[in-house]
């Protein structure tokens, strides 16, 4: 066990065990979507519904095709998915805060 008077760290979430590179994927897609729509954090004003509908389609197609790349922005559907994925857990996170019971 870590000596935990040096630093308190029991509990809490070990995030370097989460693959880097879905983050780098995540960011592709909302550099995209920012250059796009021009709001960083316009994302926040879609209904969760959204989110699920498109990450459904991405999924579609990428179990059709996993090499295929959406025909809008060029990016793997895979990393859309990732993106919309990441957009649900945030507003998950607070259900409350985008119109949604608990």
């Amino acid at each position: 066990m870590a000596d935990q008077s040096i630093k308190a760290d029991a509990g809490k979430l070990e995030l370097a065990l989460v693959p880097s590179q879905i983050i780098r994927d995540i960011a592709e897609v909302r550099m995209y979507g920012v250059e796009k729509y021009h709001a960083p954090d316009n994302w926040k004003k879609v209904e969760i519904e959204r989110y699920i509908n498109a990450l459904y389609r991405h999924f579609l197609a990428f179990v059709d095709d996993p090499a295929s790349v959406d025909d809008e922005s060029g990016i793997p559907h895979y990393k859309h998915m990732a993106c919309n994925m990441a957009f649900i857990c945030e507003m998950m996170k607070e259900p409350t805060l985008f119109g949604e019971e608990e």
